[in-house]
């Protein structure tokens, strides 16, 4: 079974924090790039971060630069996106996916793999 579980989601204050797991069953993650993507409710499904198969380069859109913070650990198969300074802009579902190169459009991922079921995250007072 191919699959990519998202998890750590929840409801958080502006300001605060959390960290999104992205842990894979069936695929050797260290054969991918990962990205992780989000979708806010009426909108499109937007790049946020994306990482080598190496680790390097990383990449991150504009608005979460300095804020979030996307990490793989390959001995647990599993990729990581912590998250800072949460703002209500950044309320959405968040996905992870692998592309076989790395790449920041989301055209290159979810080839490999079927989109999960995403983890919601609300930045919300």
């Amino acid at each position: 079974q191919l699959e990519l579980v998202q998890s750590g989601g929840g409801l958080v204050q502006p300001g605060g924090s959390l960290r999104l797991s992205c842990a894979a069953s069936g695929v050797t993650l260290d054969h991918y790039a990962i990205g992780w993507f989000r979708q806010g409710p009426g909108k499109e499904r937007e790049f946020v971060a994306a990482i080598g198969r190496s680790g390097s380069p990383t990449r991150y859109t504009e608005s979460v630069e300095g804020r979030f913070t996307i990490s793989r650990d390959d001995a647990e198969n599993t990729a990581y996106l912590q998250m800072n300074s949460l703002k209500p802009e950044d309320t959405a579902v968040y996905y992870c996916n692998v592309a076989s190169f790395f790449s920041t459009y989301y055209s290159d991922y979810g080839k490999l793999i079927p989109w999960g079921q995403g983890t919601q995250v609300t930045v919300s007072s």
